[in-house]
């Protein structure tokens, strides 16, 4: 069991076992408020007033980070028993007509981010916009899509619900219009 993905009916119960224990914790869970934390802790606030505050409290967030990044690698290198990505044969084939010839087979386009990539002047662009729009996005909404959908809506707040629907109707229009128009041919 450790070297397959874990079934949906073990890892949401101990998502919510995780959540239970932070909200009576009074803690929210959110990666993008760590970048906020970082930026501080790394002297932001010599330049901007808005990294002038106090990151004690939260600091111990930032072990999530590193549980996250030490998870991803143990996952990767240790627990994965297979290095192809499982996604649908329908999906690899369209990836594929779009120039996404390392779909299926790997979890970042290599198409994208492999250091050959980096190369063209267009990916640098690409993945410079894409960047911004994600960090502006996730300020812009109060968080990221881990901290209201998983700790928002765990409390019950309207604006999360908001922020997750508008989440899925990004996606699906990125999806379904804006990535054909980027990557067609």
């Amino acid at each position: 069991m450790l070297f397959e993905p874990w079934p949906w009916y073990v890892s949401g119960p101990l998502i919510a076992i995780i959540m239970a224990i932070l909200i009576l914790m009074g803690k929210r869970l959110g990666m993008s408020s760590n970048l906020e934390t970082l930026c501080t802790l790394g002297g932001a606030g010599r330049f901007l007033d808005h990294f002038k505050i106090d990151t004690a409290a939260k600091r111990w967030n930032l072990v999530v980070i590193a549980g996250v990044v030490l998870g991803g690698v143990l996952g990767a290198n240790f627990l994965s028993n297979s290095d192809e990505v499982d996604i649908s044969a329908k999906s690899i084939a369209l990836l594929q007509e779009l120039g996404f010839n390392s779909a299926g087979t790997s979890y970042l386009p290599t198409e994208l981010f492999s250091v050959e990539a980096l190369t063209e002047p267009t990916v640098w662009i690409l993945l410079l916009v894409a960047g911004f729009l994600v960090g502006f996005g996730s300020r812009y909404a109060g968080g990221c899509t881990s901290g209201h959908a998983i700790s928002g809506l765990s409390n019950l707040q309207l604006p999360s619900l908001v922020a997750v629907l508008g989440f899925f109707v990004g996606g699906l229009i990125m999806v379904h219009l804006l990535f054909p128009l980027i990557f067609g041919a």
